[in-house]
């Protein structure tokens, strides 16, 4: 993006800056710039009147309501959509300092649009530790569903067996008798693992996951240092 002027010029709005502060990659500042957007107070003041307090708790509805939307619009937007293979192939960062930080490195978003950059932009910065803490939630589902378990390790096994078999006997010299014995292998695996439910496990680890994903990546500041330290 071009401009005619200075970009720091008061004649350029609101909505032409945000651009170009996301063109630019300085998404921190542009986060910064929609929270203190959002809190900004009103250029003129009002007169107090008699429906003050009608003011008031009609504010804090609309807030609260607000808020509410905001929350819900958090389960509509696609976190992976800007998500590459290159973002797991980095070192993961780190759990203290810069996943979790402190109490001054999360807000709540202002509003969608917001969300939706703080979203989108953490979920790249931190995808090594969401996939960390998927496997930390399956292994902690496995370990309250026992049976599940057993069904996991079963089905690997039996996998186990089935490639054991296939070297000691040359299954590979009969393709058609190797295909029969691939899919009833299958169909075991299958009948294992719903009988055990192995699956109800898995999808209550990426129902927790995603949702602890979603929301720390919402609450989730954009800084400068992880802006930095990600680009290098």
């Amino acid at each position: 993006m071009v401009f005619s002027s200075n970009p720091l010029s008061l004649s350029v709005t609101d909505t032409t800056f945000d651009a170009w502060l996301r063109d630019s990659g300085y998404l921190e500042i542009l986060d910064q710039h929609s929270s203190s957007s959002a809190t900004a107070p009103p250029a003129t003041t009002s007169t107090i009147t008699s429906t003050t307090t009608t003011a008031t708790a009609t504010g804090l509805f609309i807030s609260f309501f607000s808020h509410i939307l905001t929350l819900l619009s958090l389960f509509t937007l696609n976190p992976f959509s800007k998500l590459t293979t290159d973002d797991f192939s980095g070192q993961t960062p780190s759990w203290t300092r810069s996943f979790f930080a402190d109490c001054r490195s999360y807000s709540f978003p202002s509003g969608s649009d917001q969300a939706r950059l703080r979203v989108n932009e953490n979920v790249k910065r931190y995808a090594r530790n969401y996939a960390s803490l998927f496997i930390l939630f399956f292994a902690c589902t496995l370990y309250q569903m026992p049976l599940a378990l057993i069904g996991l390790i079963s089905s690997l096994a039996l996998w186990d067996v089935f490639k054991f078999c296939s070297d000691r006997w040359g299954w590979d010299r009969y393709p058609v008798l190797r295909q029969v014995m691939v899919r009833t292998a299958q169909c075991v695996t299958a009948v294992v693992l719903i009988c055990l439910n192995v699956q109800m496990a898995f999808f209550c680890a990426v129902g927790i996951s995603y949702t602890v994903m979603v929301l720390h990546a919402a609450f989730r500041k954009l800084t400068p240092a992880k802006q930095s330290a990600r680009r290098r």
